[in-house]
């Protein structure tokens, strides 16, 4: 089930949330709980087991981590332990096909691809929180969880149960137990809700709908130009952007809805003037994940510049890999190992003193050339398609600047895109910031009118379009 849904907006949410504001405080988490089961189990039943599992063992390894935490060589064991199976049951799931196939090329054995069809919904994402839990706890930022009930609440929260934010335990574990509920809460709730929801339905399906129309062009062998191909790379540079940050903005306004404030995930990165001040405001509950359970713990830079460099590596080589099993998200992985290291050693320096328009300009061309590598995972465009596509970019292989129908294009597409890009800026937020001082009242009534408008339209397009695809919904 997704937020972008029907029957989550007007059946799943309005149900959840009357019985949660009807029963006791000490029920509610049990409420949440039970809603965030059948929200994972409407997709795939089968898998909730394994989540209750995962809940189950991760709840035995934090008491442990506990007892033991005055012997450290015990307590560093069992989190061993835990991490490995963690990571061993993300592997078998995600990654085994991957290493069988990989083992019988290299070694000329036949090993069975006995994984499942489907893989599990979110489970890198609740994989994570569970692992930062009994991470938090040997490392004493957080208590072993006494209640069962609070465990599972908190890996199954429905609002960023298959997408994220990723929620590190410390930074929730007190609003587990104890958080404020207020009509302005829940009304501030809906409004990012709506926000998030307008940004998937009106803006993402439709730069989605572009992109898939040229991928699908491409594959039937129809002509293209650089003009054209940019333009398309352009629309799924937007369609990802509002994809995931909408999701966000959804999982943030359910989550205060219900009491709780999660931490943020976008910062307007296409405003960034370099790749490292890109990644950290793109995703940025992952990258604080690696930084703090993969980068430090390795040394991060406080180290030889040759082993900060291998850290680096690491953490990127991981990050490429934990979005799929397949060659383009390594290299997508690598090849920002390959950007920051550079900016690193000599390029950020020259990018602080340049003008801001050309930093940005230079941001955003790596970060849309990073986005054609992350798209040709065989789905729309595979890896001789993404050759080809850059290509045509570069007007390689007698591929003409344009054509009449890619100019008709551009002027057609211009007002969406123009929109896209200034949606993508804070200027709307800072327009409502300085609004709400000299006129709260006033800007709050405007809001709430705004909301229910994008609520409406957002209605209309999930009523009339087939197309709603969520991209980081398989991770």
């Amino acid at each position: 089930m997704l937020f972008s849904s029907l029957e989550f907006i007007f059946l799943f949410l309005p149900v959840c949330a009357a019985i949660y504001f009807l029963v006791p405080l000490r029920t509610k988490n049990a409420v949440l709980l039970l809603f965030s089961l059948a929200f994972y189990g409407f997709g795939e039943p089968i898998y909730v087991f394994l989540m209750i599992f995962t809940v189950a063992i991760d709840y035995i390894f934090g008491a442990l981590v506990e007892k033991n935490r005055y012997h450290k060589r015990r307590a560093k064991a069992v989190l061993i332990i835990s991490i490995i199976f963690n990571l061993g049951i993300l592997a078998y799931f995600k990654y085994y096909s991957l290493f069988a196939s990989v083992l019988s090329a290299a070694l000329g054995i036949s090993l069975p691809l006995g994984t499942p069809k489907s893989l599990p919904i979110g489970i890198s994402f609740y994989t994570f929180q569970a692992m930062s839990y009994v991470i938090d706890v040997y490392r004493g930022y957080a208590k072993a969880e006494q209640s069962p009930l609070i465990l599972g609440t908190y890996v199954a929260l429905f609002p960023q149960l298959i997408a994220g934010p990723i929620i590190r335990y410390g930074e929730i574990a007190d609003q587990l137990k104890q958080r404020e509920h207020s009509l302005e809460r829940v009304a501030s709730g809906i409004r990012r809700f709506c926000v998030g929801l307008a940004k998937k339905c009106i803006l993402a399906n439709a730069a989605g709908e572009l992109w898939s129309d040229f991928c699908s062009g491409l594959s039937m062998g129809e002509q293209i130009s650089a003009l054209g191909a940019w333009m398309a790379l352009i629309a799924f540079s937007f369609q990802i952007y509002f994809d995931f940050s909408g999701y966000s903005d959804m999982a943030i306004g359910l989550g205060r809805i219900f009491g709780f404030e999660f931490p943020e995930n976008f910062n307007y990165p296409y405003t960034a003037k370099s790749i490292t001040d890109f990644w950290r405001r793109w995703h940025i509950t992952l990258s604080t994940w690696f930084r703090e359970y993969v980068y430090i713990p390795l040394g991060g830079n406080r180290c030889t510049r040759a082993r900060m460099y291998l850290n680096l590596l690491i953490v990127w080589s991981l990050t490429g890999i934990w979005h799929g099993a397949a060659l383009n998200f390594l290299l997508w992985g690598l090849y920002y190992f390959l950007l920051l290291s550079i900016e690193k050693a000599f390029l950020l320096k020259a990018l602080r003193r340049a003008p801001a328009l050309i930093s940005r300009i230079y941001s955003l061309i790596f970060i849309a050339l990073g986005w054609l590598i992350f798209a040709a995972d065989g789905d729309t465009l595979d890896v001789t398609g993404a050759i080809t596509f850059l290509g045509a970019m570069l007007g390689t292989r007698g591929t003409p600047l344009t054509t009449s129908g890619a100019i008709y294009d551009a002027l057609r597409l211009l007002p969406f895109f123009l929109i896209m890009a200034i949606a993508a800026t804070p200027i709307f937020k800072k327009l409502t910031d300085r609004a709400a001082q000299r006129a709260p009242n006033i800007t709050r009534v405007t809001l709430n009118a705004l909301s229910l408008g994008a609520l409406l339209i957002s209605t209309a397009y999930l009523v009339n379009s087939g197309y709603n695809p969520f991209l980081y919904f398989r991770f």
